[in-house]
């Protein structure tokens, strides 16, 4: 689901902007978007309620990161139910290198961490992509321990 479309909560928003303060920190040239996807019939049918989808495009071609646009997909409980009271918490990010012609490689948090794909970023890219990852677990841990001692 487009990011812009989920939030529901100033706390979500907060999260939202923080996540991608942590992305433009690593990678300063990147252009947020907060709704990657279409809104048609077709990119409706595979809506998922439970993924925030955000993305960022560089100012041409990463050799280092082997794309054009990185998509981030943070796995979220506690979205699609429109539980506004309660933090979301993180389950696992999925972030997917990406050009004109598709996916070129994609990197999950769940087993070792490690990016698959044709072509695969450089490992001191990979380091940083690791690292967004940890720091957004941290995110959305903070979150929701800062709402729930309010």
């Amino acid at each position: 689901m487009n990011a812009a479309d989920a939030v529901n909560s100033v706390g979500l928003v907060q999260a939202l902007a923080s996540a991608v303060t942590l992305v433009k920190q690593r990678f300063p040239a990147a252009r947020a978007n907060l709704s990657p996807w279409r809104d048609d019939p077709q990119t409706r049918h595979w809506l998922e309620e439970e993924t925030l989808d955000l993305s960022f495009h560089f100012p041409g071609w990463s050799p280092r990161l082997e794309c054009r646009s990185l998509l981030l997909q943070l796995r979220l409980k506690g979205v699609a139910k429109g539980d506004s009271q309660s933090p979301p918490e993180l389950l696992g990010v999925l972030m997917r290198g990406m050009t004109f012609d598709g996916e070129r490689w994609r990197l999950a948090t769940m087993g070792d961490w490690q990016p698959e794909g044709s072509h695969l970023p450089r490992q001191e890219q990979v380091h940083q992509l690791r690292e967004i990852c940890r720091e957004l677990f941290i995110l959305f841990e903070e979150s929701a321990a800062s709402d729930t001692a309010a």
